[in-house]
């Protein structure tokens, strides 16, 4: 009896196509857009400029110049003025000192990139004046020619940067792919809520309960479809991230951390979701209700949780209240496994918080439930 209310859920479930989209379909488009549309904002990589040089000097100094720019990987010079960023003048007698570059800004340009811009330009122009005085200096006095030449505008010898251990920033895809799988999941509410209703106004469920078959059985079978399909939802989505998301030239997900530990901590989030989804279900009058509410709640949950902003660049404030959403908890266990190469160990934590709200969830519906058959409502 128990495999055959099992697989009654699976058929109700599959034939379900509007809530199959929802849950596949949805977290997979929003990975892509999201993905690709803060590419650049959460990129490490070296930022390089395309730029176009005009030598009106045509002198050893402005040559000298310009291969500076050639062999400096911040730019990449082309020879016409099209599809660049910049457009550079080197004006004649570019050895004086009062003669400045002419720079053209071609296109819109947002503020802190143009200031990276100007300080990898200007890093060049000094390296070059600097040579340009030693140069002049050297007849004179090797000494204090030597001494100027050893001053460097390197940004390696200048300064040293490191970045503190605890503070991991993922890439787009990092982010991405975990943010809308656990958004994704808790939008089993649509199929648990038609399925719940319908089954609840035909009396199926109260025909059930007539032959014997518990609540907490029948919640059981309800539940474990779920978590199956659910778990398919996961490893679909990271295959959106693996093998989709590059060929829109975004880094493509990487998997760091143990399988065992996404494994893991998938089952716990599908659980926590499944059982929300299930109290809003048993708790609602009717499915349209039901999707409101909890449509209006996961919203809530991903705002609060670093679904919508990402915690890391919340303030610390609001970083502290976001760990009282579910998602927030799913959505730590993910960047542990993908930034910091978690092990189950690692997310022991964020999936007992979620196998605990679930069962929570789950005995609490299981009450309304009982209540609710017993006065045939």
């Amino acid at each position: 009896m128990f495999s055959a209310m099992i697989k009654k859920e699976f058929l109700l479930v599959l034939r379900d196509k509007h809530a199959l989209l929802a849950l596949f379909v949805m977290p997979a488009i929003f990975i892509l857009i999201m993905s690709v549309a803060m590419r650049d904002q959460f990129a490490s990589e070296k930022i390089d400029f395309r730029v176009y040089v005009e030598n009106l000097d045509n002198t050893k100094t402005s040559k000298k110049l310009i291969e500076k720019l050639k062999n400096d990987k911040s730019f990449i010079l082309s020879n016409t003025k099209s599809d660049v960023e910049f457009s550079i003048t080197i004006p004649k007698d570019f050895k004086k000192d009062d003669k400045k570059l002419s720079i053209i800004v071609m296109g819109g340009i947002k503020n802190d990139l143009l200031e990276i811009f100007k300080s990898k330009l200007l890093k060049n122009v000094v390296s070059l004046r600097i040579k340009s005085v030693a140069a002049e200096l050297a007849p004179m006095s090797a000494e204090a020619a030597e001494a100027v030449n050893s001053v460097s505008v390197s940004y390696d010898k200048l300064f040293e940067i490191a970045y503190e251990k605890n503070q991991e920033i993922p890439n787009s895809t990092q982010q991405s792919v975990p943010t809308w799988i656990v958004f994704g999941m808790f939008f089993v509410i649509i199929p648990m809520s038609t399925i719940y209703i319908n089954e609840r106004k035909q009396n199926t469920l109260t025909r059930l309960t007539s032959m014997n078959i518990s609540i907490s059985s029948m919640t059981i079978s309800k539940t474990i479809p779920y978590l199956v399909i659910n778990h398919i939802q996961v490893w679909v989505m990271i295959g959106v991230g693996i093998f989709i998301v590059p060929f829109f030239n975004t880094p493509a997900l990487e998997i760091n951390g143990d399988i065992s530990a996404l494994i893991v901590l998938s089952l716990a989030l599908s659980f926590s979701a499944i059982g929300l989804s299930t109290l809003i279900a048993v708790s609602a009058t009717s499915s349209e209700q039901a999707t409101t509410i909890g449509g209006i709640l996961n919203i809530l949950l991903g705002a609060i949780g670093g679904v919508m902003v990402p915690k890391f660049i919340m303030p610390e404030s609001m970083q502290e209240f976001a760990n009282i959403s579910p998602m927030s908890w799913g959505l730590d266990g993910f960047l542990e496994i993908f930034l910091k190469s978690a092990d189950i160990f690692m997310i022991l934590n964020e999936s007992a918080m979620l196998s605990l709200f679930g069962m929570v969830c789950l005995i609490i519906s299981m009450i309304i439930l009982k209540i609710r058959i017993s006065k045939g409502l």
